[in-house]
């Protein structure tokens, strides 16, 4: 008797959402270097579908305070950005209230460590 073999198919299909938004406001030097960037104030990280809306969140985000972008991935959605703690919380702020009020993202609250 042949074996039935059961196949499942799985699909991606990413809706508008900002899945996080974090502050590290004081990473230890082993964070920086485990990213790969340099150490230089607090950082940002952002996790957003679909990933290309990652470009426009840095975007944003660098015209919305002083901070420079730290890696961007339009394949993966993740932005990192640095500066110091107040520019990164009011550029990550900026981020979700310009995706969700204009674009209609859902977007988790923004948390702190």
């Amino acid at each position: 008797m042949k074996e039935q073999v059961e196949r499942v198919i799985q699909e991606s299909v990413p809706g508008k959402q900002v899945t996080l938004s974090h502050l590290i406001a004081s990473p230890i030097s082993d964070v920086y270097e485990a990213i790969g960037v340099d150490p230089y104030g607090a950082i940002g990280i952002l996790t957003l579908s679909p990933y290309e809306t990652a470009v426009i969140a840095a975007d944003i985000a660098s015209k919305a305070a002083d901070v420079t972008i730290g890696f961007l991935d339009r394949f993966t959605g993740s932005v990192v950005i640095q500066g110091d703690v107040q520019s990164v919380e009011i550029a990550l702020k900026e981020v979700n209230r310009i995706l969700e009020d204009q674009l209609g993202f859902t977007v988790e609250a923004m948390t702190k460590t």
